[in-house]
Parts: structure tokens; C-alpha cells; sequence
């Protein structure tokens, strides 16, 4: 069995986290971190929990006793809290924040992290000791455009739309995430310059070799609590059918992330770690359209599956979700 330590275990990921671990085959939670829970049973906070498990949320922090410690912490803090602590060398990491996803002077390729994204990186995480997680709509916009960066096409901007559920504003409320101002409403924020582009650009550059155009992002709150719907539009005089050809092939062997040949919607994907990939063509402008769930593929779900990957089991263990289709 792994053996699984969980920083900032209460909150929405968190919660996520322990309902997928507590039905992996091969997966045993050690320790539940959160100061501010210290004693509580873990059922109290992720209350869909209730009868699933016995286990309570603790101030202490075992990493002799796991394999794997997961980061479930706001962005930012992740990095201060290597600053502040000692891992043993053993244990591996898995941090679902930004801290450490694009590659600069202050992380470096030389200081073990691999960014987690298995559609491109699978043997690098087969490998690593600390996986940096991808975001959210960093995952379902690459998923979007990396068989276009593979086939060069992304020679001039791309403009992107994505909406996501309140769950992807974490689980402290705020005034955007008030039910009342949520329901039945939408409103756009950081265009331009959200956190995500970054990442976005750095795969895709590894993937087309360069990238000389701007990934012009604009991001949606939507009226719903999980799942991402992505659309974006690549200029290009290529036909279709050869497009077509290259996401196919280009997710062939693909765990979880598969192309369409119809129109998606957002509850094909909701509740599970899949990612869902369509394109349509219109003269010489190509749209398309990307759907995952926020806190699965765009969170725990995809790091689950890159803990499966470095410790060597089958890829999909403790993902055969079901979609919440009605």
C-alpha cells in the first residue's frame, strides 16, 4: 500500500483527495494535516464523507511513516513551507498549487520538479520525486491546444473562453461565492493575465518548439459548483479531416482524456478525471471545445494519477468514475 500524508486536508481539494484515496485499491491516508481541525473527525468538514471513514484531521506532520505527501494549500504557501520544513528525501511530493509549475531562475529543471501533465510528460512522472500539479484551466486549455501546437498551428493569437464552477474559487467563502450573488449569474475576471497563461504558454512551447503568439484568455464565474467548459479559436487555412486525424491520434493512448466527434457538454465529465476534446471548422478558423471537471482532472483526480505514475501502478487505480450525467 502507498502510504499518504495530506497537507491542508480541509478544504475543497482536500476533501476531494481523501474521498478518492479512501476508495484506492492501493492507497492508505497516514495523516489528515489541518491545525485549525486538529481532532476533528474528517467526516464534520467533508460532510459527504459521513460513514466513509473514521479518520480525524491532525496538527501533526509523520513524514517518516508516508511515500507521498500531498501539498492541498493555497498558492504561494507551498513554497514557504519547504522553507520552513524538512522532508525526509524519500518521500515523494505532489503539489496542487503554482508555486513550482513554470520553470524559471528561482525553480530550475535541476531542482526535481516535473510538471504533471501525463498527456505530455508521462515517463518524466514516471520518474519524479516532486510532481508540480497543473491548474485547472491550465488543463483544459492545454488539452485544447496541444494537438494544434503538435501540428504548428498556433501561428497567431489564440483567443480562449472558459467558465468554471464556484468550487474552482476554493472553499473560503468570498463575496463571489455566495450563493446568492453566484445563482443565476456570470461575470469575467483577470482578462488577459490569469496566473494559469503561463504554464499554459510553457507546454505549449515544449510542444510546437516555440510559441511567438499570445494565448488571449478570458475567464468566466459560472452559476454552477464544478466542472470547466473551454472553447478556443486557432486561425488556420488546414482541413479539417487532417486536424481531426491528429487529435485522434494525438490521445490514442490517452488514460483519461479523449476526442469527441460530437458537441460536448459539461456533465459528460463532471465526477470523473475525464478530459473531453471536440473541434469544429468554420472556413479557416477552428474552434474547440475542451470540458473537464474542475476538482478532479483540474485537481486531485489528475494528481492521483500522477501518484499512480510514479510509484508504478496502473494509471487509472482509484479513477473509474462515473459521469454525473443526470
Amino acid at each position: 500500500m502507498i502510504k499518504i500524508g495530506i497537507l491542508g486536508a480541509a478544504g475543497y481539494t482536500g476533501g476531494e483527495l481523501i474521498r478518492l484515496l479512501l476508495n484506492h485499491p492501493e492507497a492508505e491516508i497516514v495523516f489528515a494535516h489541518s491545525e485549525s481541525n486538529a481532532g476533528n473527525m474528517v467526516s464534520d468538514v467533508h460532510e459527504g464523507l459521513v460513514g466513509d471513514t473514521p479518520l480525524r484531521f491532525t496538527d501533526q506532520m509523520p513524514f517518516e511513516q508516508v511515500d507521498v505527501v500531498f501539498f492541498c494549500f493555497g498558492h504561494g504557501k507551498s513554497r514557504q513551507f519547504l522553507s520552513e520544513h524538512t522532508i525526509p528525501g524519500h518521500v515523494k511530493i505532489i503539489d496542487l498549487a503554482q508555486d513550482f509549475r513554470v520553470k524559471s531562475e528561482d525553480t530550475p529543471a535541476q531542482d526535481g520538479w516535473v510538471y504533471g501533465l501525463p498527456e505530455i510528460s508521462k515517463a518524466e512522472i514516471a520518474q519524479a520525486q516532486r510532481v508540480a500539479n497543473p491548474g485547472c484551466f491550465a488543463t483544459a486549455i492545454q488539452l485544447a491546444l496541444l494537438p494544434a501546437a503538435h501540428m504548428n498551428l498556433l501561428k497567431e493569437d489564440v483567443s480562449v473562453n472558459a467558465i468554471t464552477g464556484s468550487t474552482g474559487a476554493g472553499q473560503k467563502p468570498g463575496s463571489t461565492t455566495h450563493f446568492s450573488w453566484r445563482a443565476c449569474n456570470m461575470s469575467i475576471y483577470k482578462p488577459f493575465q490569469h496566473q494559469h497563461i503561463a504554464e499554459i504558454r510553457q507546454s505549449l512551447r515544449q510542444v510546437q518548439g516555440y510559441l511567438d503568439v499570445d494565448i488571449d484568455f478570458i475567464p468566466y464565474r459560472g452559476p454552477f459548483a464544478r466542472g470547466i467548459f473551454c472553447t478556443a479559436v486557432i486561425k488556420t487555412p488546414v482541413p479539417f479531416e487532417d486536424i481531426a486525424w491528429e487529435y485522434r491520434d494525438f490521445y490514442r493512448d490517452a488514460a483519461f482524456t479523449h476526442y469527441s466527434d460530437k458537441p460536448l457538454d459539461l456533465k459528460q465529465v463532471v465526477n470523473t478525471n475525464k478530459a473531453l476534446v471536440h473541434i469544429e471548422k468554420y472556413g479557416e478558423k477552428l474552434l474547440v471545445t475542451s470540458v473537464i471537471d474542475n476538482l478532479l482532472k483540474g485537481a486531485v483526480g489528475q494528481a492521483v494519477q500522477n501518484m499512480n505514475l510514479m510509484f508504478g501502478i496502473d494509471e487509472k487505480a482509484g479513477l473509474r468514475l462515473k459521469a454525473s450525467a443526470f
